[in-house]
């Protein structure tokens, strides 16, 4: 249980809609919460959305930058967790990944104890610009 593989980014006009896939090892979602994590070149990384695993619950947390805008959700029979990204801004532009973390402490990981994470995808660039 650990391989992430991030897909679905690219480039999108403003107001544009954007969904990003996480594909994960077998098993994976029901032991380890998934979060999407993004950063800019120079910044902080940023927790955006996290889901908790199946036997934790599947309770969500969003930034605040993404409430409202973005849905994080899943399909256990692909092994995939997906962040459906709407009304986007040039801002929300940045390298998107996906991790895993076994830890109850869900909204902890997600805000910034990234010492928490298991395993870390590789990225995928979403770039909102008209």
């Amino acid at each position: 249980q650990g391989q992430l593989v991030e897909s679905g980014g690219g480039l999108v006009h403003p107001g544009g809609s954007l969904r990003l896939s996480c594909a994960a090892s077998e098993g994976t979602l029901e032991h380890y919460a998934i979060g999407w994590f993004r950063q800019v070149p120079g910044k902080e990384r940023e927790g955006v959305s996290c889901i908790d695993s199946v036997l934790g619950g599947g309770r969500t947390y969003y930034s605040d930058s993404a409430k409202a805008r973005f849905n994080i959700s899943r399909d256990l029979t692909k092994n995939t967790v997906y962040l459906q990204m709407s009304s986007l801004k040039p801002e929300d532009t940045a390298v998107y990944s996906c991790a895993s973390s076994a830890t109850p402490q869900l909204i902890s990981w997600c805000t910034g104890s990234y010492h928490l994470t298991h395993y870390w995808g590789q990225g995928t660039q979403v770039t909102v610009s008209s």
